[in-house]
């Protein structure tokens, strides 16, 4: 309760008070609930009006985090694998009603029959029965999948297709159906989701990068769980098998380079796919459409939304085409509160600059 009274207290001073910086207000949130970094941007689709980075790399640590470090997004990845899907099927390589068993008809004797009809747009849109599925999974253990990274995922999705479904309760919020539909865009492509990744961000012009950024680079963003510890440096497998649903690390820079993409193509103004695509991708399915959840704000806008939040880091997004804005806030912890912190923020953002 005393952590929410001070939040909220600091969003009362930020209300009250038109000479407080975004950038005192931010921080003034960051050292209040011990977040070791907060950043935060605001995006139009010609302009960045407003990026910046509080806050350390670690805790307790001297290295100060900028927009160039490199930050877990999460469940943010999806929209990337989205993106990269509608290219694919841009380019008739595959189809949203492509069945998965299709492109692995071996696969399909040895998995459960009630999976047998998925398509690549249920996998990819929460409209499948699959079980759930996430980091901290017990099974499979690690020594159970593997040889080489590809080779893993695919053992992983063989695995994934013998578990029992879940009940038909609306949208299943479930990593699986990307597991699955990642090896759709490579089987579609001949290319490894890595390599599809790294061809997205040469087009944008962004460094997409997969894991955990302190591995290979410990000056880089340490995660911090739920009690503030810092998440050491260790290669983690599941991440890999859950790679195109969580698994990508970007700078705050990169990331609004992403996000500023979106607010051209929902306008028509992107090389890389039509106005017509991006709508589908954001808002083609109520709820939860391509990677995007929907839903409409106080100004009667239609905005999409994802929060991610993997376990140390916490990453939200949001998208309001019709006074094109977009707003994103990146910490490096995953705390009881940092979700309620980061929409805070979130709103502070949106007050100054329009929703």
């Amino acid at each position: 309760m005393r952590a929410f009274l001070s939040a909220s207290f600091l969003m009362l001073l930020f209300v009250t008070s038109a000479a407080q910086s975004l950038h005192s207000f931010a921080d003034s949130l960051r050292q209040a609930h011990r977040i070791p970094a907060l950043g935060y941007a605001v995006i139009s689709s010609d302009t960045i009006f407003d990026i910046d980075m509080t806050g350390f790399c670690k805790i307790n640590s001297d290295i100060p985090a900028t927009i160039d470090h490199q930050f877990r997004i999460g469940s943010n990845t999806k929209a990337i694998t989205c993106m990269i899907a509608a290219m694919l099927v841009q380019q008739h390589l595959l189809s949203w009603d492509t069945p998965f068993f299709t492109r692995f008809p071996d696969w399909k004797a040895g998995s459960n029959k009630a999976y047998h009809h998925l398509t690549l747009q249920q996998l990819l849109t929460f409209r499948n029965n699959l079980a759930h599925y996430t980091y901290t999974h017990p099974h499979p253990r690690p020594e159970e999948i593997t040889g080489s990274e590809a080779s893993q995922r695919q053992q992983f999705a063989r695995w994934l297709l013998q578990q029992p479904p879940v009940a038909d309760t609306g949208l299943n919020l479930t990593n699986s159906g990307y597991a699955l539909a990642g090896l759709m865009l490579e089987k579609a492509s001949g290319k490894s989701y890595p390599q599809l990744l790294e061809a997205l961000g040469l087009q944008l012009h962004i460094r997409f990068g997969l894991g955990s950024p302190n591995v290979s680079d410990t000056t880089q963003p340490w995660g911090h769980d739920a009690q503030g510890r810092p998440e050491a440096p260790a290669y983690n497998p599941r991440l890999n098998w859950l790679q195109v649903a969580g698994n990508i690390h970007v700078s705050l820079r990169d990331y609004s380079r992403f996000i500023q993409e979106q607010l051209r193509g929902l306008a028509g103004k992107s090389p890389l796919l039509s106005a017509s695509i991006f709508r589908q991708l954001h808002f083609g399915l109520p709820g939860f459409a391509y990677g995007w959840f929907t839903d409409i704000n106080a100004n009667a806008h239609s905005i999409s939304y994802n929060s991610g939040t993997p376990g140390t880091f916490v990453t939200t997004v949001k998208v309001i085409p019709a006074v094109d804005r977009a707003y994103i806030v990146f910490t490096n912890i995953q705390q009881e509160n940092t979700v309620e912190i980061a929409n805070m923020l979130l709103h502070a953002l949106e007050t100054k600059y329009g929703y």
